[in-house]
Formats: C-alpha cells, sequence, structure tokens
C-alpha cells in the first residue's frame, strides 16, 4: 500500500520543516509515504468561503486517482489512539488498498464534492492546530503507527 498526504499550502515555518522532513524520511523505512503540496489559492480576500472551499476541493480531486481511497483530516472525523489508529491502518493495509490518501483541507474545511468522495474521516484532536502542525502531528502518528505495528520500541504504553 502506498499512502500520500495531500495538503493545501506550503510550510513556511523551517523548524516544522525541517521535522517534517525527518518524519517523512523515517515513515520512508515502512511504507512508500508521499506529502504533495497543492499551491496556496490566489486571490483569496476576493473569495466567499464557499468558493475558496469550492475551489480548493477542485485542486484535491485532481489530485486523485479513481483508485485511491480517500480518508479527510477533519475536525468532525472520528478519533482513535495510536495504537487504534496503527490497528486501523493495519486493516486497511489487509484490505488491499493500492493508495490511500489523506487530505488537510484549507482554513474552511472541505467542498461537498470532497465530502461526498471521502470513505471516511479522522480527528486528531478537538483542539484546532495550524494547518502546518498538522502535517508534522499526523505524518508522525503514521510512523508511531508503523513502529507500533512492528513491535518497536518507540511508542510506549
Amino acid at each position: 500500500m502506498n499512502i500520500k498526504l495531500l495538503a493545501i499550502g506550503k510550510t513556511d515555518n523551517k523548524a516544522l520543516q525541517t521535522l517534517i522532513d525527518d518524519y517523512t524520511k523515517r515513515l520512508s523505512f515502512y511504507i512508500k509515504f508521499e506529502l504533495e503540496i497543492i499551491p496556496d489559492i490566489k486571490n483569496v480576500k476576493n473569495l466567499s468561503e464557499a468558493q475558496q472551499k469550492e475551489k480548493e476541493g477542485e485542486l484535491i480531486l485532481s489530485k486523485l486517482s479513481a483508485s485511491d481511497q480517500l480518508i479527510l483530516l477533519d475536525e468532525n472525523g472520528k478519533m482513535f489512539s495510536s495504537v487504534g489508529f496503527s490497528e486501523e491502518l493495519q486493516k486497511k493495509m489487509n484490505s488491499g488498498i493500492k493508495t490511500l490518501v489523506f487530505v488537510i483541507g484549507g482554513p474552511y474545511g472541505f467542498s461537498q464534492e470532497v465530502y461526498k468522495k471521502a470513505l471516511g474521516k479522522i480527528s486528531l484532536s478537538q483542539m484546532t492546530f495550524s494547518h502546518q502542525m498538522v502535517r508534522l502531528f499526523f505524518i508522525e502518528q503514521l510512523y508511531r503507527g508503523f513502529t507500533i505495528l512492528k513491535n518497536e520500541p518507540y511508542h510506549h504504553q
């Protein structure tokens, strides 16, 4: 299985980017992983919230192939413990999915078209984090999930 993380807008914080790069490299020992950045939409000040979600949604959907399985990182999604998330990853791998795509949306969430395409939603917390931090937290949790599956000492219970 391949895992892809789609995110809107680049990470401009160098310290966060260094950590994202570190966990991306670590994750590569377990699974084929790709972080794809969708450029910010230009002239968002001239767009309504709905228009911005619509444009971002079009860009997100254009990055998917027909066989991709889409999971949204969404504040209203299902919450997992780290062990529970690792078990969910194992289920997805066992199901024969070729590519699992997780998406971090823009500041207003997702368009209805993106919600319709998604097979599920995951929430990392009830708290709100910056989109840049969510990338780091999610990639670290992917890494943690694979270390749990391999019974490696990274995660302690």
